[in-house]
């Protein structure tokens, strides 16, 4: 560590409270909604509500990174997210279970559960993005978002192909004792990661900070909003965030049932099916920043190229995953949804970049005030893509009753959607010089990508 700032080790430490925020996540958002709709025989719309629920509650990013501002430390937020999140994971597979024995008791216990999963995920994961934002050089920013979210799909591979293999042959208990292994795991990791990592009292730096800020007279957050919003790029790509992040979403919580229903997939392989998807996102994240070093210099003419080719590569993924709704099991599955993963991948780590690129365009001082426009864009669109894809699934099963057409309807239908985002990408803009495309902060990284 040089001074205040944070060393790689510490920042790599930090990585590991990502891979412990996802490994719970993946659980939750993915094994446990296949679980309702395949084995518990809930209408798919359940555990989409419940996805979209836990991402409304993160709303609330903004208060709870205030809450954390106030007492000026930042790891007491993370441990304190990371348990309750452990405690709503535990809790959501619980839920789950009883969902079997009572429908009602078990969907009121997987509101309270998934309530408690939005806001440990949002205080664990935006107290984290402060503390390296605040403890991170400047020229190492960009490199600690990646290390982050690197660490994070990680948790997420690993997660669901350890607990995928655990989980077969299925039953009640052993879901419940999966889950809590991998919350208590979760939890040890994450005090790990962060003891003695900020010290027994909050920078220097830090507090005078706080007290510039409040002297500065700045204006109020309906005035910064207004302005950033005045803005053509800011808008442009705020609906292209929310298109994108649509489509990138709507599969979420139907490819495992997905799997399930039409493939015959057993709750291990679906959940290992995951492990194929994530992997696949990790492979093409990392092979756009080996070939793309354009990008990486902050050309936003590169960054668009890999956008635009990724949502368009992720369209073609889509309609792979549409005709094999139709062939059925003799489709090579494994291969459509690891395709999926690598355009995705693609798709995510340009769009990331251009976000940091274009968070310095326009107005100063109010970075972060774009990114939190565009974070609520992504926020929104989550929620809105896994309850979307869900009801579809149920309305399409209903009215043509043939699973596998219900599926590939939704599919289609995000095929669409990334030639649409392709397009906006498109029409985002070039920024005027170089100093708007500097990347200016790793906050939007984690906006962007899922969860952290």
């Amino acid at each position: 560590m040089n001074g205040n700032f944070l060393g790689w080790l510490s920042i790599v430490r930090l990585g590991l409270v990502q891979t412990a925020l996802g490994a719970i996540v993946v659980l939750t958002t993915s094994t446990l909604n296949r679980v309702m709709v395949v084995e518990m025989a809930m209408p798919a719309m359940v555990p989409g509500a419940l996805v979209a629920l836990h991402y409304g509650v993160q709303m609330l990013r903004p208060r709870l990174g205030y809450g954390s501002d106030v007492g000026g430390r930042r790891t007491p937020w993370i441990i304190g997210g990371m348990a309750v999140l452990a405690l709503g994971g535990v809790g959501g597979a619980v839920a789950t279970v009883l969902m079997g024995i009572n429908p009602a008791v078990g969907i009121a216990l997987a509101v309270a559960a998934f309530t408690l999963i939005g806001l440990g995920v949002g205080a664990a994961g935006t107290s984290l993005l402060v503390l390296l934002a605040k403890r991170v050089q400047p020229e190492r920013r960009a490199a600690a978002a990646t290390v982050a979210w690197i660490m994070m799909i990680l948790g997420f591979v690993v997660t669901a192909s350890v607990a995928g293999a655990l989980l077969d042959p299925f039953s009640p208990v052993r879901l419940v004792g999966v889950t809590m292994a991998v919350a208590m795991i979760a939890l040890v990791v994450t005090l790990l990661a962060v003891v003695g990592i900020e010290g027994r009292h909050a920078p220097v730096a830090h507090r005078v900070g706080t007290l510039k800020a409040a002297a500065a007279g700045e204006p109020s957050f309906r005035s910064a909003l207004s302005q950033v919003w005045s803005e053509p790029r800011a808008r442009r790509f705020t609906l292209f965030v929310f298109v994108s992040m649509l489509a990138y979403s709507a599969q979420d919580l139907i490819l495992e049932p997905f799997a399930g229903s039409v493939f015959g997939f057993s709750p291990g392989q679906s959940t290992r099916l995951s492990g194929v998807q994530h992997a696949g996102v990790l492979i093409g994240m990392l092979s756009v920043a080996v070939a793309g070093s354009g990008f990486v210099r902050g050309r936003f003419g590169a960054m668009s190229s890999w956008t635009i080719g990724g949502c368009i590569a992720s369209s073609i993924a889509f309609i792979s995953l549409t005709m094999a709704a139709h062939v059925g099991p003799a489709w090579p599955l494994r291969i459509s949804v690891f395709g999926l993963g690598f355009a995705n991948g693609v798709f995510a780590v340009a769009a990331i970049a251009s976000m940091m690129a274009l968070a310095g365009a326009g107005r100063e001082a109010r970075e972060g005030v774009r990114m939190g426009l565009w974070g609520a864009a992504q926020a929104v669109a989550f929620g809105l893509g896994g309850f979307t894809g869900t009801a579809v699934v149920d309305a399409a099963r209903m009215l043509l009753g043939n699973a596998a057409t219900a599926y590939a309807i939704v599919f289609a239908g995000e095929a669409v959607l990334f030639v649409a985002a392709g397009i906006l990408a498109a029409r985002v803009g070039r920024p005027a010089d170089a100093r708007q495309r500097t990347a200016i902060s790793a906050v939007g990284a984690s906006y962007l990508v899922g969860e952290g």
